[in-house]
C-alpha cells in the first residue's frame, strides 16, 4: 500500500475502534444542515439490494420537534439533547426509482441504454410483485448498512451517535404523517458527547466464527 493509503486505513481503524454509542449530548452543539447533508451523502454510498437505495431520511433538528420525539422514543432524554435525530425509513416503493438510478449509470458510461432498459424492466417486475413483508425485510437490511456507514462517517467528522430501535413506530408515523410506503427502521441521534460512551465488551472472533461448518 502507498503511504497515504496506509494512513487512510489507519484512520478508518481508529474511527471503528473509537465509535461508541453515546447517550448524553451537549445540547449547545448544533450541526449545520450543510454538514448533515454531507454526512447523509457519504452514508448513502452504502450498498443496497439491486442498488435501489430504499433508505429515506427524516432529519429532526427543530428543538420543539425533538422534545416531542422524546415520548415517541420511550423517554430517552438524549433525543432532545442531540443536535439532531435522523429517522431512517424504508421505502416500500423504492423500485419506482429504478429508471432514475440506472439512467445515471448510462450517463456515467457504466451501462448501455439497452442494458439499462433490461435491468429496469427486470427490477421493477421483481420488486413490484414482492409482498410488503418481504420488501420490508430487504429494506431493514439496507437500512442497517446505511445506518452503520452514517455513524462511522459522523465519528470521522468528530460527532457521536447512538442507534435506537426503542421507539413507537406507529406514533412516529402519525406524528410525521408518514405514508404507508415509508416504514421506520431506526432512529439515530447525532451530536457532541457530553459524557463518553460506556465501555462495551465484545465477544472474540473465536466465539462468533465457524470455518466451513457449524459443527
Amino acid at each position: 500500500m502507498m503511504s497515504n493509503q496506509i494512513q487512510e486505513a489507519q484512520d478508518l481503524y481508529t474511527v471503528m475502534k473509537e465509535r461508541h454509542s453515546v447517550r448524553s449530548y451537549d445540547p449547545s452543539v448544533r450541526i449545520s444542515r450543510e454538514e448533515l447533508t454531507e454526512i447523509l451523502e457519504l452514508a448513502s454510498t452504502a450498498p443496497s439490494s439491486s442498488n435501489l437505495q430504499p433508505w429515506r431520511f427524516l432529519v429532526i433538528d427543530d428543538e420543539a420537534k425533538k422534545q416531542e420525539l422524546v415520548s415517541i422514543a420511550y423517554n430517552q432524554k438524549h433525543v432532545a439533547e442531540a443536535a439532531a435525530v435522523i429517522a431512517v425509513l424504508g421505502d416500500l416503493e423504492s423500485y419506482k426509482q429504478t429508471e432514475k438510478i440506472y439512467s445515471k449509470s448510462v450517463e456515467a458510461g457504466a451501462l448501455t441504454e439497452e442494458a439499462k432498459k433490461a435491468i429496469v424492466e427486470r427490477t421493477v417486475s421483481m420488486y413490484g410483485n414482492l409482498p410488503k413483508d418481504k420488501l420490508h425485510n430487504i429494506n431493514l437490511l439496507d437500512a442497517g448498512l446505511v445506518s452503520m456507514q452514517l455513524m462511522l462517517v459522523a465519528k470521522a467528522k468528530g460527532y457521536d451517535t447512538v442507534p435506537m430501535g426503542g421507539f413507537d413506530a406507529d406514533q412516529l408515523k402519525a406524528a410525521y404523517d408518514l405514508p404507508d410506503t415509508l416504514v421506520p427502521a431506526v432512529l439515530i441521534a447525532i451530536g457532541k458527547a457530553a459524557a463518553p460512551g460506556r465501555f462495551t465488551a465484545r465477544l472474540s472472533v473465536e466465539d462468533t466464527t465457524y470455518w466451513n461448518s457449524v459443527k
